[in-house]
């Protein structure tokens, strides 16, 4: 049903594009279904979400690519951009005065979302866990909500390129680095323990490739592993884009001044520093 909802308006607001004279290019729609809602659909409909249940690999991995890897995909799709163009003015002013929002800002910081994912995945190495792969509402809840806050964290932190200065776009960068090593944690943990973290009850079968419960965290912490450090490596590209444009539009501000106007600001300065 998300899905579906999803489709459509992402069809209705091509539509309002053409309507208005303009073109929206057909490989961003093809992003948008076949790998955005195309991986959510894989993983909502397939292995995963069928075993979430049984099988602590299946739920962790599940929602590490609902919060990871789809957002990232549907991201290729670029839906803001589409309710920018479909939209009018008091639709733009809107999503402009929203990206403002202190809280967006926030979750648009690379170096937040880390931490933020970080400390979700810690979760996993409590009872909470267990409480959430065994109540079946939860789980269901968790199919929609989990990567609506994914795109929550995504979407800023590809759409606010002007919002901070080089500085600080450069000292996120490097601290983007140490990151990796806290993304790190929730699965070393669960792939060093030797007793079951999450206290669900553990599900038998016959079938020969089913693992011990043992087995089947250390699986998830190791794919949790996987996944938390792949998908770093395209936030450090984003950052880096963001500075390089951030430095560009800077240096080009400065060009653009006269000498006059350049002199005023280098004796400002100097007054500031001998203040």
């Amino acid at each position: 049903m998300a899905a579906f909802v999803a489709g459509a308006w992402y069809l209705w607001g091509v539509r309002a594009v053409r309507r208005r004279g303009g073109q929206w290019p057909w490989l961003r729609t093809l992003a948008f279904f076949a790998l955005g809602l195309g991986s959510y659909l894989v993983v909502e409909c397939g292995f995963l979400s069928v075993y979430s249940v049984e099988l602590r690999y299946a739920f962790t991995t599940r929602i590490a690519l609902l919060i990871f890897v789809v957002p990232g995909l549907i991201a290729l799709g670029r839906p803001l951009e589409l309710a920018l163009a479909a939209g009018g003015e008091r639709t733009t002013g809107r999503i402009a005065r929203v990206l403002r929002w202190r809280i967006i800002r926030l979750f648009g910081n690379a170096m937040f979302a880390t931490l933020f994912m970080a400390s979700v995945f810690l979760l996993f190495l409590t009872p909470i866990a267990g409480l959430l792969r065994d109540t079946p509402w939860i789980g269901a809840t968790l199919g929609i909500v989990v990567p609506l806050l994914g795109l929550v964290m995504v979407v800023p932190l590809t759409a606010l390129a002007g919002a901070h200065s080089a500085l600080f776009l450069t000292v996120e960068f490097l601290l983007a680095f140490v990151e990796l090593v806290i993304d790190s944690i929730p699965g070393l943990l669960m792939r060093l323990s030797e007793s079951i973290l999450d206290g669900a009850p553990a599900v038998s079968s016959s079938a020969s490739w089913w693992p011990s419960p043992l087995h089947d965290q250390h699986l998830a912490g190791d794919l949790l592993w996987f996944i938390a450090e792949v998908v770093d490596v395209p936030v450090l590209v984003i950052l880096l884009i963001r500075w390089m444009r951030t430095d560009r539009s800077e240096a080009a501000r400065y060009d653009d001044l006269s000498d006059d106007e350049h002199e005023r600001l280098v004796q400002e300065h100097l007054r500031g520093e001998r203040s």
